[in-house]
């Protein structure tokens, strides 16, 4: 028996080494410093269901499935004679177990969980590194909510030319998609067109039925007016610099708050800190290392009369760590925002999160009516921020081509961008807390970060959680031939058709070499074909600029879960399968039939007990627990991308006891765009969102921080 354990560790080291080859940034090399560096040692467990793998030199490696990343530490713990806890895996095991018992009665097991296990999800996956990619796809029949993304291991020559098999299908597939989605974005702008000449013929202005279209005049106007004074400024202050007198503009900085650096014509480019210029505030840009090794951006919106901008190694990603001990006292000392402002002037913190496709450029697009600028002025400290990607797609290790760089979906973006991004933010300005405002897919990540299998305790750190156009629940778009031609497919197909990398990264391209007005008016037309949207409440003098900021680099394995055969677009729910929404719907017709006497064989008052007992049994099935922060939501209630009605009722109905809701409103006339887009959005959504971070936030932070302007009766109240 003695001679076992050294045999037993031996053969344990042997096959650790060859599962640490197929998790490894780079192929195995006998005495290859460099390959050597970047070999997998172990997983880490970000959350019971979310391992990364951490190699040799520290660097991370994502998207690793449960059970590779359980065996290769559990290899480690046999080769090293240590005994390994399967804590994490097991925990993801038991909360199966809770979701089968909190559903007994309701769904059957076969149909809610079916493939749910663990060690099945994999059965079909190969644990060769050279299988082909097809082989490396685990089995579609699997968590019907977040199914286990492909295993791909480090490239080689086979895998390179796989990757360049998919990569040559996709281009000229998803091309032909796009082509489609012009065309018929060409197609059905024929009728509209005709009308407006016909209109126009008649000696009337087409445009005199939009609803601000007297606002839409004026402001085109002011801006008109605003440009020319700006090009006479401007010559007037190169003649006096010629002339060594600066005495206008020391003059203008006395007696105006916020002195634009930028004007005249807008020349409609990408760039966030010239559209911040413009309004007499500035940007700066910082970058931020997820848990799982991608770099993204982070942005900081700032008065630049009071706020001077941090050195860019300030600036730049630190460890891919989160929420540190002492943050928020190291943060008043050292902190960007935290050591330039003081007790009784500081300015509370706030993070924007962007929808889908876009980027947070979307809240600073519309002049001092951008929700990022209004709240800037009005005294919050806001910083926005941008999922994994964007413009500019970086990792600590992994390369454009490499498709590793591109295995996420929803869930890495809520449980490894929204806490590091929370994170620094926290750490820049030295507070326990912060509003959280999100729009669209910001609020879905949200939604999924801080639910109770995922990160509940994200909650801790949030005051409010802010959510614009709220997507939790499919709308009736879903059903829209474009998108249910991705439905049907297999996600084998999918991939055939949209690769295993950026989701069509044409549109990157294009957006790269179309003047700005072209591509803005290009951009609103095929969104607005896609999801049915109009600019009837927006600034159409601006339309061009909205689309500056959009689209971004997105995963096709993003794209999957939201439009693919398995996830959302066929479970209509981002954390409740269909059947479970059926249910839901049957308990409150059955409410309605109680509560207003449908049903002449029920007795009222017992019957009314019924549904309130019901309604606290109902929580039994919460998405969140007593973690999560207090909520406020603003519903466009034609909105047909999204049900936030759907969204309201469920927490109406007692199905979240756990959350508090402290605002809630349904804007009738609003679309998915306008909460941040529509010309009265800062009066119906922004003023309210202001006024709702303020009464939420923490006494502490109240003591310390600036009154927001508009919220001293709050204060005093």
């Amino acid at each position: 028996m003695a001679s076992e354990g050294p045999q037993h560790r031996t053969a344990a080291a042997t096959e650790f080494a060859h599962q640490a080859a197929k998790l490894s940034l780079l192929p195995h090399e006998p005495d290859n410093e460099r390959v050597e560096a970047t070999t997998a040692v172990r997983a880490r467990f970000i959350t019971p269901q979310d391992p990364v793998i951490e190699t040799a030199d520290g660097s991370r490696l994502p998207a690793v499935p449960l059970i590779e990343a359980q065996k290769l530490n559990q290899l480690k713990g046999q080769a090293e004679g240590r005994h390994y806890d399967v804590g994490p895996v097991a925990s993801a095991t038991a909360k199966e177990e809770d979701f089968k018992h909190a559903n007994a009665g309701k769904v059957p097991q076969n149909e809610a969980l079916e493939g749910t296990s663990l060690h099945h999800e994999y059965s079909t996956q190969s644990a060769e590194p050279e299988a082909p990619l097809g082989s490396a796809i685990p089995s579609s029949r699997t968590n019907p909510l977040f199914p286990p993304l492909p295993l791909y291991g480090p490239p080689t020559l086979m895998r390179n030319i796989h990757c360049n098999l998919f990569r040559f299908s996709s281009f000229f597939l998803s091309l032909g998609f796009l082509a489609v989605i012009v065309l018929g974005s060409a197609f059905t702008s024929i009728p509209l067109m005709f009308r407006h000449i016909g209109v126009r013929l008649t000696g009337k202005d087409p445009d005199a039925r939009r609803p601000f279209y007297d606002e839409e005049k004026r402001r085109k106007q002011a801006r008109s007016e605003a440009a020319k004074a700006w090009k006479q400024r401007r010559r007037r202050r190169n003649s006096m610099e010629k002339a060594g007198d600066d005495s206008e503009e020391g003059a203008a900085s006395q007696n105006e708050g916020h002195i634009p650096t930028e004007g005249g014509d807008d020349p409609l480019i990408c760039d966030v800190r010239y559209y911040a210029r413009r309004v007499g505030l500035d940007i700066e840009h910082f970058r931020v290392q997820t848990e799982d090794g991608f770099i993204i951006e982070l942005w900081h919106v700032y008065n630049p009369k009071e706020y001077s901008p941090v050195s860019d190694d300030k600036r730049g990603h630190s460890k891919p760590e989160v929420f540190p001990p002492g943050q928020a006292e190291t943060g008043r000392v050292q902190g960007a925002s935290g050591s330039q402002y003081r007790d009784g002037h500081r300015r509370y913190p706030v993070l924007l999160v962007h929808g889908l496709l876009q980027s947070s450029g979307a809240y600073c697009s519309n002049d001092d009516d951008s929700l990022a600028f209004y709240l800037c002025k009005s005294g919050y400290d806001v910083w926005l921020g941008n999922n994994r990607c964007g413009f500019v797609p970086k990792h600590q290790v992994l390369k454009y081509n490499d498709p590793r760089m591109w295995a996420w979906n929803i869930r890495q973006m809520g449980v490894m961008d929204l806490p590091s991004l929370i994170s620094r933010v926290l750490s820049e300005t030295g507070f326990g807390k912060l509003g959280l405002v999100c729009h669209s897919q910001g609020t879905t990540e949200t939604f999924v970060a801080l639910a109770k299998e995922q990160r509940p305790d994200l909650g801790n750190k949030i005051s409010v959680f802010c959510a614009l156009a709220p997507a939790a629940y499919a709308g009736t778009l879903i059903s829209k031939m474009y998108f249910k031609f991705m439905r049907v497919i297999s996600p084998e197909m999918f991939r055939v058709f949209f690769g295993i990398h950026a989701f069509i990264p044409f549109m990157m391209t294009m957006h790269s070499l179309l003047p700005g007005k072209l591509y803005g008016a290009l951009g609103y037309r095929v969104f607005s074909f896609l999801f049915n949207w109009t600019d009837d409440r927006w600034d159409q003098d601006l339309r061009d600029r909205l689309f500056q900021f959009a689209p971004v680099y997105v995963s096709a394995e993003s794209m999957r879960w939201w439009l693919g055969r398995e996830c959302f677009a066929n479970q209509r729910c981002i954390l409740a399968t269909r059947e479970e929404g059926q249910l839901e719907d049957e308990e409150d017709e059955d409410d309605y039939v109680i509560i207003t006497g449908k049903n002449s064989n029920l007795s009222s008052n017992s019957d009314v007990a019924v549904v309130a007992e019901e309604s606290r049994s109902r929580g039994r099935t919460a998405w969140y627990d007593e973690q999560a922060p207090p909520m406020a939501f603003w519903v466009a209630g034609s909105d047909d991308l999204v049900d936030g009605r759907r969204l309201l009722r469920r927490f109406e109905k007692g199905r979240e006891p756990h959350v508090r809701v402290v605002h809630s409103k349904i804007i009738e006339e609003y679309e998915h765009l306008d909460v941040i887009w529509a010309m009265d959005s800062i009066e119906k959504v922004g003023k309210e969102v202001k006024e709702v971070i303020f009464k939420t936030m923490p006494l502490e932070a109240r003591r310390v921080c600036r009154v927001p302007s508009g919220c001293q009766e709050i204060f005093s109240n």
